[in-house]
């Protein structure tokens, strides 16, 4: 052994790195109100903010806009057809080469025109790192016994209809919550909203709980965000049932 490495010791864990996180949101008194917080760039917190990409396309009570021009207050039409008040909007920017997390942290994802239909999307539409696509499809009723599930773009990149990105100067991402979890029509294509997931997937406990919580200060608890609205699985779920 190395003498000088023994006197050392051990080299010391590497320290979580950290991101700007930005938020507004409609407090208590339906006024607007905004902050930035530096939090761990960890999975559970980037999930929660990197959805949709700079110019997706969201229709509102006042005509489409995009999501950077949205702010808590705004009516947006939802996938169901339904007009719902926006309570929360948050952001984080990803960097070339950013290290935060891993490569997939720092890419994002084109559908391009007519991928899945007819103005499905209409125009592109490029989405965050983190932004699950509602899924229809028979084996995942059969698999959870729900008609459809959330599953992670990511997952349908095939390098034609998806395309990965690897952005070449910092840019922003979004996302965006209600009162509960809701499916969203961007650009034509049905995303998931805002939701942390089960306490149990999203592993945080204590202080990290509570540093978490503190960017949504539209609710009071995890429980608050209510149950998720489909189930969430990844795209290999299916495939590996398929070949059962």
């Amino acid at each position: 052994m190395d003498r000088a490495a023994s006197i050392a010791g051990p080299s010391p864990r590497k320290m979580m790195q950290a991101r700007k996180y930005q938020v507004t949101y409609l407090n208590d008194a339906s006024e607007i109100e905004d902050f930035t917080r530096i939090a761990p760039a960890a999975p559970a917190f980037e999930d929660a903010f990197g959805a949709l990409g700079h110019g997706a396309i969201l229709q509102t009570a006042n005509g489409p806009m995009a999501v950077e021009d949205l702010l808590p207050g705004d009516q947006i039409r939802l996938a169901c057809g339904d007009f719902e008040t926006l309570l929360w909007r948050g952001s984080m920017t990803i960097k070339p080469g950013d290290e935060a997390t891993s490569p997939d942290a720092s890419s994002l994802i084109r559908i391009t025109a007519d991928a899945l239909g007819l103005d499905r999307p209409s125009p592109d539409l490029v989405l965050g790192p983190t932004a699950r696509l509602y899924h229809r499809a028979s084996n995942v009723r059969t698999l959870t016994g729900s008609r459809a599930a959330y599953i992670p773009v990511r997952d349908f990149i095939d390098g034609n209809a998806f395309v990965e990105l690897r952005p070449a100067t910092p840019v922003a991402v979004y996302q965006l919550g209600f009162a509960s979890h809701r499916r969203l029509s961007v650009n034509g294509i049905e995303i998931e909203s805002l939701h942390p997931g089960t306490a149990f997937a999203l592993g945080l406990r204590g202080d990290r709980l509570a540093q978490f919580l503190s960017l949504f200060p539209h609710k009071h608890s995890l429980e608050d965000f209510g149950t998720l609205q489909y189930p969430r699985l990844r795209l290999r779920d299916l495939d590996l049932f398929d070949l059962k």
